[in-house]
């Protein structure tokens, strides 16, 4: 069985979100992206406390794509340090694993 994971990053505008999801799908890095929002986003960033509107992606991939996943969130994302948390997916329905598997198959020609 393939590894799955489900990776999060924030955006700071629906824009850029749609903008990042579509060139995420496009390069087959994930089978699908999910942008909900807005969200509230309250942290510390170089020493102040902030309070912002952002925009949270949720993307379904495989774990041998996170390598080129995250540096295709670097090169692409406005925030110095984006968020980029990834949680392993420990169960999930045969049809819907294999349906991730199938629409990132492109991306591993290396």
């Amino acid at each position: 069985m393939k590894g799955y994971m489900q990776v999060l990053t924030t955006v700071p505008s629906a824009d850029e979100g749609a903008a990042l999801a579509l060139s995420i799908t496009s390069e087959r890095l994930a089978a699908g992206v999910q942008i909900v929002g807005p969200i509230r986003s309250v942290y510390w960033w170089q020493g102040s406390l902030c309070d912002t509107q952002e925009w949270q992606l949720v993307i379904k991939t495989r774990h041998a794509l996170f390598a080129d996943l995250e540096r295709h969130i670097r090169a692409n994302h406005s925030y110095e340090t984006p968020e980029i948390i990834a949680t392993e997916i420990l169960k999930g329905s045969d049809g819907y694993l294999s349906w991730i598997s199938a629409e990132t198959q492109r991306t591993d020609a290396s």
